[in-house]
């Protein structure tokens, strides 16, 4: 099981970083350029909480979004994927920007467990560059959401 940890800073505040996390409409194929609406579909969703398929041609899969805007918490398990086995997951914190500042930092850390030959491909790759992949995708969900 590998375990990648990235931190991204935005402008938005912790209100509006837990918001595009947890917003499951419809705009969330045109945020997130790892999903497509061929792939994306809510199956059911509560008060702090969603049960989710994600992804694109190349991956998938359904997880269960867990949120806590008190404690700027969201979990993400993979309950199902072509690609990832028990134990994936994201975990996101999010917190004020220091000392002051306006914004938010969000800390992100993925552990993937792949599974068939392309999943543990793609997991002996992260460590390498999912770092830096993570990192840049989040920030361009902010900026579309900010700008």
């Amino acid at each position: 099981m590998t375990s990648v940890r990235t931190s991204v800073s935005t402008s938005l505040t912790p209100a509006e970083v837990m918001s595009v996390l947890t917003d499951f409409g419809p705009e969330r194929v045109d945020r997130w350029a790892n999903i497509d609406a061929e792939h994306f579909q809510v199956h059911d969703s509560g008060p702090g909480w969603a049960d989710v398929t994600e992804g694109n041609k190349l991956g998938w899969e359904r997880t269960r979004y867990t949120w806590d805007a008190d404690t700027g918490t969201v979990g993400v398990e993979t309950l199902e994927s072509n690609l990832w086995g028990p134990g994936s997951r994201w975990d996101y914190r999010i917190s004020p920007a220091p000392n002051g500042s306006t914004g938010s930092t969000l800390d992100v850390t993925l552990t993937r467990h792949g599974k068939g030959l392309k999943g543990k491909a793609i997991e002996l790759l992260l460590p390498i560059v999912g770092a830096k992949m993570i990192k840049g995708q989040t920030a361009q969900v902010f900026e579309r959401v900010s700008g």
